[in-house]
């Protein structure tokens, strides 16, 4: 068994450090990924999400990437902007609240049966602190679905993704969910669509009981 994964001095810089919450204060009503993707990352929910369950979208946005045609008992959003947040649809609630300056999760422990990363766990710079939160409030057992392309903010995402591949990206998020501690049961798949357009990868881990 290998260690926690050893990253060199840098890795979790900016190139842009002004605090998120200034950067994301203007609404960006844009899309980061384009449809096919986007497709797909609905139906990878539509397989690991159970229908009528409590789900948590985090780093959430404007668009919702939920299968239109399945209901859930509840969905937590939580992102850096009030605007785009109020214009999801799928939300049943939503909290602006800043991860890379507070990790910790305004919400109960196993409080849900899902959870998702969508086209942002490249911005965060304290990735374990935030999927142990994640293994927290997520039941035992329970889906965390992290998906990402090669598109980003590039000014914002972490200094150690510019410097890897797609398999470098896979790699790197695998071991941090290995590394929290929180998640096992880990599965990576190659969805990107087929003709072109924006590839899309996912890691998928399952919550442990905690020990």
């Amino acid at each position: 068994m290998t260690g926690p994964l050893q990253l060199p001095p840098g890795a979790f810089q900016r190139e842009d450090e002004t605090p998120d919450a200034e950067f994301y204060r203007v609404p960006r009503l844009v899309t980061h990924l384009d449809d096919l993707a986007t497709a797909a990352v609905t139906q990878l929910y539509r397989e690991y999400f159970s229908p009528g369950g409590a789900l948590l979208d985090l780093m959430s946005s404007w668009i919702s990437h939920l299968p239109p045609e399945v209901a859930y008992a509840r969905v937590a959003g939580l992102g850096l902007n009030a605007v785009e947040l109020a214009a999801n649809p799928r939300l049943t609630e939503w909290v602006v609240h800043d991860l890379n300056a507070n990790p910790r999760l305004p919400y109960h422990t196993a409080a849900f049966d899902g959870a998702a990363i969508c086209a942002s766990i490249d911005y965060l710079i304290q990735p374990l602190a935030v999927l142990r939160e994640l293994g927290r409030v997520l039941r035992p057992g329970a889906p965390l679905v992290i998906t990402f392309s090669n598109r980003c903010f590039p000014t914002k995402v972490i200094a150690v993704w510019r410097h890897l591949d797609d398999d470098g990206h896979v790699a790197l998020v695998a071991q941090w969910l290995r590394d929290s501690g929180a998640f096992g049961d880990l599965v990576f798949l190659d969805r990107s669509p087929h003709g072109g357009g924006d590839p899309l990868y996912a890691v998928i881990g399952r919550a442990l009981t905690p020990g």
